[in-house]
């Protein structure tokens, strides 16, 4: 049998410059810098400050023992083990491992003195301990003279090895104030101290003190990571202000106005006040003294609830950029989405003589190298697709505009290589090159709190007004035993000649298992419904396909889709008015609130039916019960980031960075407010203190809170 691989010696990694196990786990929980060491905070902390007697060891809780080993012996049972026994001057306790090696029979040898901590049991031989921590020493060996951290980690960093170099490096670490004198609230202690008091709390402190983390020590460290962020999208924002993208104005009698007048609907009031404020954004000169032609880059959120009517504002956008001689390229994260916007884009504008490219992964060979052509010669004015539009082989003509739809679903790695594959690229002129006006919109509304935080350097509008004629949706919460009533309310709703839609989760990001629930479904639903069509639509069809039974769908050929999240966003069908969505329990609150939206788009009263399998987590039943009580997108956004926190909304999941470690959006507002007052003074005034805090806390990740 091969020799098993050995992890390479301290010489070969120095002469190679290979990282040992250890210090590649430090880099993957992103522990690089010594700051990011000394920001590592404890999860909990060990009491090794004292020694309780054997007899006094209480039932069930951490305690630490001190005594001579009398016996260590291996028992061969239903499975081996190691049993130890010591005792002291009290009692004897045993120690049992059940997991062990030669290493720990040597330090447990008979006559070894050894301290001990763990939880003792009442046991059939006796009081006990099932795998303690112990360690060998001598009757001079003093005590810790205040609580041991235990620290997040991995299975490859030992929390020996960690508390080592997290010591070291708040030794080494430049923990010296950076900002200004008066700029800290008041009552707090340094840097220096806080972390101090955090990895290192003084022998007797309670529990309870320790877990508040309104004390001073936790509301420094939340302040410095707040005004970190602040200042990082606060000068995002100034950094962006001094670019300059084209002045784009929408003429009196152009492409704007002939939209207007030819659409087979009325503006709300919501959709004409965000769509004017894009205009004005389109066109805002840079400030007096600033240098450069141009105008200042929009860098706008729309955002508004599901079926607000988002697609026609971003219609008109796009008409005032063509209008001006440029170019408009609208992405979103998948094809039946940048499908949904193709059709409607198409519908109004093409009327009016506006060229469209359509670009999407499923796209090949000539008709592709057709469409590629069309955007690089700017025969097409709007280009619409996934993230296709802006592969290598696609240049722009005159790109003046972007949107970017359902800004959250690329992830914040994705958006961050968007922006980059947007930015210009014109090396030949003297003059310094015009960057795409940005627009990203959302159909998940972004709580106040989180647009103070992550979206700072944004401006937002919000269409806060539904069209006219949406009926409200009722929504029903049933357990999984209630299945048989669905379907027989599902026969009731098709007899009539209404459709249905049927959702069926993914599974542990799963699409195997995601299309065998599909499929399962489906077929038991084509079972009950004979003599209806029923689709199928899922993940891992063939665009063609898709395409196929989604028209199905829209005609009315088929009266019941079964379907994964791929309906989630963008399907358009009024005369849906019921929708049943599976193992609602596995789904986010957003996403909940997103699906619902595929019905109650026609005057038809409507029902969501959510099924469920139990029994249901707290978070499971706190989200079931938010979609049964409002409609409201707000309130539902608000209550999803009480329950999950902003990674959603920012697509942390993607980019695998934490976004706030410390402080905690609902918690810290007044904190959040000092910082955001304060961040524009230090800028101005104390720039370096600024960038020298941000460098401090946010490093490489800086990049992520900008895109």
């Amino acid at each position: 049998m091969p020799d098993a691989p050995r992890e390479p010696s301290p010489a070969r990694r120095a002469k190679t410059g290979e990282k040992s196990g250890p210090q590649r786990a430090l880099e993957k929980l992103g522990l690089r810098r010594d700051i990011d060491l000394a920001l590592h905070l404890p999860l909990r902390y060990e009491d090794e400050t004292r020694v309780t007697a054997i007899a006094d060891a209480p039932d069930g809780e951490p305690v630490q023992v001190e005594g001579i080993v009398r016996e260590c012996r291996i028992e061969l049972r239903s499975r081996r083990q190691l049993l130890v026994r010591i005792e002291d001057d009290s009692d004897d306790l045993l120690l049992r491992f059940l997991n062990f090696y030669p290493s720990h029979q040597k330090t447990l040898a008979v006559g070894a003195r050894v301290r001990v901590r763990g939880e003792a049991h009442a046991g059939f031989f006796g009081r006990e301990m099932v795998h303690p921590q112990f360690k060998a020493v001598d009757e001079n060996s003093p005590l810790a003279t205040a609580l041991t951290p235990v620290y997040p980690t991995s299975a490859q960093l030992p929390q020996a090895y960690l508390r080592k170099v997290v010591a070291a490096a708040l030794r080494r670490a430049a923990l010296d104030e950076v900002l200004p004198p008066g700029t800290v609230p008041t009552g707090l202690p340094s840097l220096r101290e806080a972390l101090h008091s955090l990895h290192h709390p003084p022998a007797g402190a309670a529990m309870s003190v320790l877990e508040d983390r309104s004390r001073p020590a936790w509301q420094r460290l939340k302040f410095e990571e707040l005004l970190a962020q602040q200042l990082s999208q606060l000068a995002s924002q100034r950094e962006r202000a001094r670019l300059r993208a084209p002045l784009l104005r929408a003429e009196t009698g152009g492409l704007h106005e002939r939209l207007l007048a030819a659409l087979p609907f009325q503006l709300t009031a919501a959709q004409r006040r965000v769509a004017e404020e894009i205009a004005s954004d389109l066109m805002r000169p840079p400030e007096a003294g600033a240098t450069g032609d141009g105008a200042v880059p929009m860098h706008r959120l729309l955002q508004g609830d599901v079926g607000s009517g988002k697609t026609v504002v971003a219609a008109l956008a796009a008409t005032v950029a063509i209008d001006s001689g440029w170019q408009c390229a609208l992405m979103a994260p998948t094809e039946l989405l940048a499908e949904q916007h193709f059709r409607k884009l198409v519908q109004w504008l093409e009327p009016l003589g506006v060229g469209i490219a359509w670009l999407t992964g499923s796209r090949k060979g000539r008709g592709r190298r057709q469409m590629v052509e069309r955007v690089a010669s700017g025969e097409a004015g709007l280009v619409v697709g996934t993230q296709a539009v802006i592969q290598e082989d696609v240049h722009f003509a005159k790109l003046g505009l972007a949107i970017i739809d359902e800004q959250h679903r690329f992830g914040v790695a994705q958006r961050l290589e968007l922006r980059r594959k947007l930015a210009p690229t014109d090396t030949t002129s003297l003059r310094p090159a015009l960057e795409p006006h940005l627009l990203m919109m959302s159909a998940t509304p972004i709580p106040r709190t989180l647009a103070m935080t992550y979206f700072a350097d944004l401006d937002v509008s919000t269409i806060d007004e539904l069209p006219p004629g949406r009926t409200p949706i009722v929504t029903k919460v049933f357990a999984d035993n209630r299945r048989d009533q669905v379907i027989a309310r599902i026969a009731d709703e098709v007899g009539r000649g209404r459709q249905v839609y049927w959702v069926c989760p993914l599974i542990d990001e799963s699409e195997t298992l995601d299309l065998q629930n599909a499929t399962e479904a489906h077929a038991q639903l084509s079972a009950a419904l004979p003599g209806h069509a029923v689709g199928l639509l899922h993940g891992r069809m063939r665009p063609a396909d898709k395409a196929t039974v989604m028209a199905q769908f829209i005609s009315g050929e088929l009266k019941l889709l079964v379907a994964t999240t791929v309906i989630e966003v963008g399907v358009d069908v009024p005369n849906a008015s019921l929708m049943v969505i599976e193992h609602a329990e596995r789904f986010g609150l957003s996403q909940l609130h997103q699906l619902r939206g595929r019905v109650g788009r026609g005057a038809v009263a409507s029902v969501c039916v959510l099924l469920y399998q139990g029994p249901l987590s707290a978070t499971g039943k706190d989200r079931l019960r938010a979609m049964a009580e409002t409609n409201d997108g707000f309130e539902i956004a608000r209550r999803d980031l009480e329950i999950r926190g902003p990674g959603e909304f920012m697509g942390a999941r993607q980019s695998g960075d934490a976004l706030l470690r410390f402080a905690d959006l609902d918690d810290d507002a007044p904190l959040l407010q000092q910082a955001r007052s304060l961040a524009p003074e230090l800028l101005s005034k104390h720039a370096v203190a600024a960038r020298a805090h941000v460098a401090r806390w946010l490093d490489t990740r800086a990049d992520f809170l900008k895109a």
